[in-house]
């Protein structure tokens, strides 16, 4: 079977058309693709396994991916997860603007791909994609300029307010929630103690259990052990290093603690999906859901 590609005569409405939003309300499992275009991906709530070339990420709310049209990626495992992509075509944009200093990876292959929004972020974008969503309902002579223009404005404010996964200090002046998230992704290989960060946040522990519950659709617990997971996977598939010291690597201390919940998890143990991702079958195989 040969790999699945997304046309630009299924999502634009006319040649001319540079930029429009798909909505995944919610996103369902979504068999591994490439593109005729390419693609910002924005996560508003839920969970779910997003595989990027060969990369598994486990997200969430305020996740953000620059995808490029040669790029491919899948869902699995997805739990209410509601995200948008908005999406474009480089060699139709008209506007005299530096795509390449807002877009990750927009004419080169150096990029980073996955990045995060805070609550602040994410408000500013959603208004700005409602904007463009409005225009492409009501299409005139210049529905065209008007959505590049409002295009070229959410790339700013992403540009803007994006941050790197673990960047705890980026989010100094955000919500608790992504003070959270940042925290757990910067936990791979370190302890969590939610106790400890809830008396540094001077917060109650179990509203902001509830809260993150309610917006990811995980528990802490399970959201940092799936982040671990997911690091590891990376590993195993992409360097040479010892199962043991990978366990070290992501957060847990006794190798043969680390292969049962990876084995849990994933459905074999790490030497196995070592295994079988190098033989390049693993990027269609499905993490558990919890």
């Amino acid at each position: 079977m040969g790999q699945l590609i997304l046309r630009k005569a299924d999502f634009f409405t006319s040649v001319g058309q540079a930029v429009a939003v798909a909505d995944r309300y919610p996103q369902n499992v979504f068999a591994e693709h490439t593109h005729e275009f390419c693609e910002l991906v924005l996560v508003w709530r839920g969970n779910g396994l997003h595989v990027l070339n060969d990369r598994p990420y486990r997200i969430t709310r305020g996740d953000l991916f620059y995808i490029r049209a040669e790029d491919k990626h899948s869902y699995a495992s997805v739990n209410d997860l509601v995200l948008q992509n908005i999406i474009y075509c480089p060699d139709r944009l008209k506007l005299n603007f530096d795509w390449d200093a807002h877009i990750p990876g927009f004419s080169g292959p150096e990029r980073r791909a996955h990045w995060r929004l805070g609550s602040t972020g994410m408000s500013q974008a959603r208004q700005v994609i409602a904007q463009l969503e409005h225009e492409s309902a009501h299409p005139d002579v210049q529905v065209n300029d008007m959505a590049e223009l409002l295009f070229a404005q959410l790339v700013v404010t992403l540009k803007r307010h994006r941050y790197t996964t673990d960047n705890l200090s980026a989010t100094s002046r955000e919500p608790l929630l992504d003070k959270l998230i940042t925290a757990l992704a910067g936990s791979l290989d370190t302890p969590f103690v939610l106790e400890t960060f809830c008396e540094q946040e001077q917060c109650s522990e179990r509203p902001l259990r509830q809260q993150f519950r309610s917006q990811t659709g995980m528990t802490i617990s399970q959201y940092l052990r799936q982040l671990r997971i997911c690091h590891a996977q990376y590993l195993l598939q992409h360097t040479e290093i010892l199962i043991g010291d990978i366990a070290m690597q992501c957060g847990f201390e006794d190798s043969n603690y680390f292969s049962v919940v990876f084995n849990r998890e994933i459905g074999m143990t790490p030497g196995q999906w070592r295994h079988r991702s190098r033989d390049g079958t693993a990027s269609n195989i499905n993490m558990m859901n919890d």
